[in-house]
């Protein structure tokens, strides 16, 4: 098989799996895409007429394609966080293999019963981290395992989320309520960041977590004086307030669009018209201040590892621009680094009176912006390689590896809820 192109069927056809299906299309010769799995019939169709699919091989759901032979080697399951779990078992336990994107579980008991089932079927599974892939994170990871900083002390992640981007996921979007997405907006967004601190701090694990958070900015009492409730209906502030709906979305309709406008994306050039009417009707109308959202819009997490070390993550949301950075601090220097600027700092400890450490800039300007700096490109080459046999490379995010991040997370919640108080692992 590993000489042969991975067989593949997409399982929920949102944005990230046709990221990935992305891939399949330019490289034909290592993966292609033989059967679709989707609940809305204009995706369905899409799909299966980009990659000329059979009729036999076009399912509305993961119960429809469990109910048949296996005709592939692997699951592309890009259905939405709360349904991973209950599409991925049965099909793992025909026998396929799973590229399943994050975060894989909404909680620990989602978690135990979905390793159950890999472990007792021995399946191969591998989560969309593709942080580990872009180059900033992997610089990192290579100048920490060749000794350049020495034992780790304390890792410091950081991820602010723009004021557009917490609007329009974790607001009014569908990352917004808990009872609705069943994550917490940790679990979402920044099980990537947690994840790479686990892939850092390499064998070293957690034994401990505390968190503390909460919803700051988005409540009814912080609406401005005369604020209506629809943006486009009923609001005089319409074309002053940073958070308008006619400012972030109608008056830039090609941003955020495979967010926006799920419910137009069937017609194939929107009017303004088009675009106005779906506002009117969506949840991306509301004022901002009196939607249903319920999640944290910044929090903080500590987590203590067993050697000693410590690390934290601050996420906040509802900042001027989206920015990951990242200091690793070890016994002989440390290293800092910024995901969407493309450039790591390294500094190694010199104790000389002129100096007192070295400093190397890496210039990662060349690393392209789209796919996460390279990561999807990554993932999807290290998938086929994990799917066929061959070796993964030091990025790997097996299902095994991932773990340990996604219960930081549930823990940290669980510590935010009692106001911070230290959880054991």
């Amino acid at each position: 098989m590993a000489n042969s192109p991975v067989k593949a069927i997409i399982l929920g056809a949102g944005h990230r799996s046709m990221a990935y299906a992305g891939y399949a299309k330019a490289h034909p010769d290592e993966i292609q895409i033989v059967g679709i799995a989707e609940l809305d019939e204009f995706r369905r169709n899409t799909v299966k007429e980009m990659f000329n699919i059979p009729e036999e091989h076009v399912f509305e759901s993961a119960q429809a394609l469990a109910a048949v032979p296996k005709f592939a080697d692997a699951v592309i399951n890009g259905t939405m966080d709360e349904q991973h779990v209950e599409t991925a078992i049965p099909l793992l336990e025909i026998g396929y293999d799973m590229l399943l994107e994050k975060p894989f579980a909404v909680n620990d008991d989602e978690l135990e019963r979905l390793m159950a089932v890999v472990n007792e079927h021995n399946s191969k599974v591998m989560i969309c981290h593709v942080l580990r892939y872009n180059k900033v994170y992997l610089t990192v990871k290579n100048l920490i395992m060749d000794g350049r900083i020495g034992d780790v002390i304390n890792i410091q992640t950081v991820e602010n989320v723009s004021y557009h981007h917490l609007s329009t996921s974790f607001v009014r979007g569908k990352w917004g309520n808990t009872k609705k997405c069943h994550t917490s907006m940790l679990l979402a967004k920044c099980c990537h960041d947690l994840d790479i601190m686990t892939w850092l701090m390499g064998e070293d694990k957690p034994v401990s977590v505390s968190s503390v958070g909460t919803r700051f900015q988005f409540r009814e009492e912080n609406a401005p004086q005369g604020a209506g409730t629809r943006c486009l209906e009923d609001c005089p502030l319409v074309d002053t307030c940073r958070y308008s709906a006619k400012r972030l979305y109608l008056d830039h309709p090609n941003n955020w669009e495979v967010y926006i406008w799920r419910n137009i994306e069937h017609i194939k050039n929107p009017t303004y018209e088009d675009y106005r009417n779906s506002l009117m009707e969506s949840d991306y109308g509301k004022c901002i201040y009196k939607c249903s959202n319920d999640v944290v819009d910044h929090q903080s997490v500590l987590v203590n590892f067993k050697s000693g070390a410590t690390g934290t993550h601050n996420l906040t949301g509802g900042s001027a621009e989206s920015i990951r950075t990242l200091r690793v601090i070890g016994t002989k220097g440390e290293i800092y680094a910024e995901m969407e600027n493309k450039f790591v700092t390294l500094k190694e400890i010199n104790p000389t009176p002129s100096t007192y450490f070295n400093e190397t800039k890496i210039d990662l300007s060349h690393v392209p912006d789209e796919g996460h700096g390279g990561g999807d490109t990554g993932l999807m080459e290290d998938f086929v390689k994990f799917i066929g046999g061959g070796k993964p490379s030091v990025s790997c995010t097996s299902i095994h590896n991932s773990v340990m991040g996604h219960k930081i997370i549930f823990l940290a919640d669980k510590s935010r809820e009692n106001g911070g108080k230290m959880v054991e692992i």
